[in-house]
């Protein structure tokens, strides 16, 4: 009885924690595939996104099929450890533990699960039993803890430390704004006034018809307002 409870707890919490890694990694189930899980790694402040997507979906696609049948126990059930894991510190941290107020109240308890099934083993009715497969568990599970909590944090330091890009941002906002004064102080620049010389006015004179002054006509007036 205790291998064939074994088997509907693996087949039940590993086929569901495969099909939420392929909504992640293959869009199915009504999942956002690999762009849509990118882009809650990006809200999340984790980079870079993509990478964090595939490792996310990963761990849970390839960890529920682990214990699902029961191979390489424990590799399986520490895949979604890593990922419930990850799940508790950046997506419910700080929240109530309830689901219903976005608490990790079913992160934890898949962990308690996966944690359960890398203590006990997969039992008789696995394909580690069946291909006599016996990973050491205690090799494999305290090293295995140890780096999930280590990834955990250093997920959590990063995410919160400021990214360049939104640092450069404003500048690039600034440069834009300055670049577009400039060329609307040259689309108003109001050009000089052309510069006339002395000659210039004789020459209109001869443009119109009429004849320049010249030093003779000047004293010709001068003689006809003031005769002698």
């Amino acid at each position: 009885m205790k291998d064939f409870a074994l088997l509907i707890e693996r087949l039940t919490f590993g086929s569901i924690m495969a099909g939420h890694g392929a909504q992640k990694l293959f869009g199915v189930f009504g999942g956002g595939g690999i762009s849509g899980t990118e882009g809650m790694m990006k809200a999340m402040n984790m980079q870079p996104a993509k990478q964090w997507a595939i490792l996310a979906g990963l761990t849970e696609f390839s960890g529920g099929t682990l214990t699902a049948i029961g191979a390489l126990n424990p590799l399986g059930p520490i895949s979604t450890i890593a990922a419930m894991s990850m799940a508790t510190a950046k997506a419910h941290w700080g929240k109530p533990i309830w689901n219903t107020k976005g608490g990790a109240e079913l992160p934890i308890l898949n962990i308690a699960t996966a944690l359960t099934l890398a203590l006990t083993g997969p039992g008789k009715i696995s394909v580690d039993n069946a291909l006599g497969i016996k990973l050491p568990r205690r090799l494999l599970l305290i090293p295995g803890l140890s780096v999930i909590a280590a990834s955990v944090a250093y997920a959590v330091i990063s995410s919160n430390q400021p990214q360049p890009q939104a640092e450069e941002q404003p500048a690039q906002q600034q440069g834009k704004q300055a670049g577009a004064q400039q060329e609307l102080a040259g689309a108003v620049n109001v050009p000089e006034a052309p510069t006339t010389t002395l000659g210039e006015p004789q020459k209109i004179l001869e443009d119109v018809g009429l004849e320049p002054l010249t030093d003779e006509r000047i004293e010709a007036g001068k003689s006809e307002h003031n005769p002698a």
